[in-house]
């Protein structure tokens, strides 16, 4: 014999499994995300530095082989 109670208990257990699913789904799309971005922020930083190591190639002659070595390590990267 099922009475009302227990039908209605086991269908609140599956939609709290569904939500839990989302949630969690929901949460690695956002860590995914957010690495992205991370790594979008690292292309530029590199960038960023590449151009800073040619300028100082240009404004340190003595040093410009160092500079140049790190700028195309930088490009690289």
């Amino acid at each position: 014999v099922i009475q009302s109670a227990d039908v209605y208990a086991a269908g609140e257990v599956k939609s709290d499994h569904k939500f839990e699913e989302y949630e969690k789904a929901r949460k690695e799309e956002k860590h995914h995300k957010h690495l992205e971005e991370l790594g979008g922020l690292g292309t530029v930083a590199t960038g960023a530095f590449a151009l800073h190591e040619k300028h100082a190639e240009k404004k340190d002659p003595e040093q410009a082989h160092r500079h140049k070595i790190e700028e195309e390590i930088a490009a690289a990267a």
